[in-house]
């Protein structure tokens, strides 16, 4: 003979497995956050200084804007707006397009945003060779 607490214990474990199950998908399906000021730096050429970039994102629900800056050849810090900014998960893309003497250069970066530190590649063309390289930026803490 079975007891009724055996049936109402299985269902409660049942349930409680289930919601469990979901509550991670959600958690898992959940996008990062880009949004804050990021840092990184790129080897100078020639074996010279390296190059301090920084990128101010917004992200508002789905859309995402932001600005790198960098040093120019001349020292002076250019402004760049990224496009085509997406964030998948913890998946993190976009691009930046900047312009030289007329000749444009397109980077792609890609990355995954790790709380407050993005790791991934940047990929570009180079003398009509397809290049990439290593990035890692971090997040920037708000002064106050």
């Amino acid at each position: 003979m079975r007891h009724p607490f055996n049936k109402i214990l299985k269902a409660t474990l049942c349930a409680l497995l289930t919601f469990g199950a979901a509550a991670q998908t959600i958690a898992e399906d959940k996008n990062a956050d880009p949004t804050g000021t990021w840092a990184w730096s790129t080897p100078g050429r020639n074996g010279g200084p390296e190059r301090k970039s920084t990128m101010k994102v917004k992200m508002e629900g789905e859309k995402i804007t932001g600005k790198i800056s960098s040093p120019g050849r001349d020292g002076q810090v250019s402004e760049t707006e990224i496009t085509e900014a997406k964030v998948k998960g913890a998946e993190f893309t976009f691009t930046v397009v900047r312009e030289f003497n007329g000749n444009k250069m397109t980077q792609n970066f890609n990355g995954k945003v790790e709380k407050d530190v993005i790791k991934g590649k940047i990929a570009f063309e180079r003398n009509g060779e397809a290049q990439s390289r290593d990035w890692e930026a971090k997040r920037e803490t708000e002064k106050k």
